[in-house]
């Protein structure tokens, strides 16, 4: 996974640089085309399922942005935060165990059978 992670965000600095040789006319059209596109996904999609890697793309990201252009994410910051501490969460969880009366060692075990056949009464 984290080498997944990694892969996208090399590609991605990569198409950033590949921006930079690009004329101003060129990326405004691309800028027009993608919004146009993004209308329509939302027009056609209900709830939008990003992968873990898009999540920590957009958390990275979103922080870049000023806050008035952060409203415009298909994600609220609300998201973004319950993003993080689903990853905290998961990263600081112990193990938990199931309910009733924990194991006892099997010396102790042993120990218990023999004293009960030794004693009947």
């Amino acid at each position: 996974m984290a080498l997944r992670l990694l892969y996208l965000i090399v590609l991605r600095v990569f198409g950033w640089i590949a921006l930079l040789a690009r004329s101003q006319a060129s990326k405004d059209a691309e800028i027009l085309v993608l919004r146009h596109q993004l209308g329509v996904l939302r027009r056609q999609m209900a709830v939008p399922r990003p992968s873990w890697a898009d999540r920590a793309i957009l958390s990275a990201l979103a922080r870049l942005l000023p806050r008035r252009r952060r409203c415009h994410l298909f994600v609220t910051p609300r998201t973004l935060l319950r993003w993080h501490a689903d990853l905290v969460k998961r990263r600081w969880t112990y193990p938990r165990h199931g309910p009733g009366r924990p194991r006892i060692r099997p010396t102790i075990h042993a120990l218990v059978l023999r004293l009960a056949a030794e004693n009947p009464g």
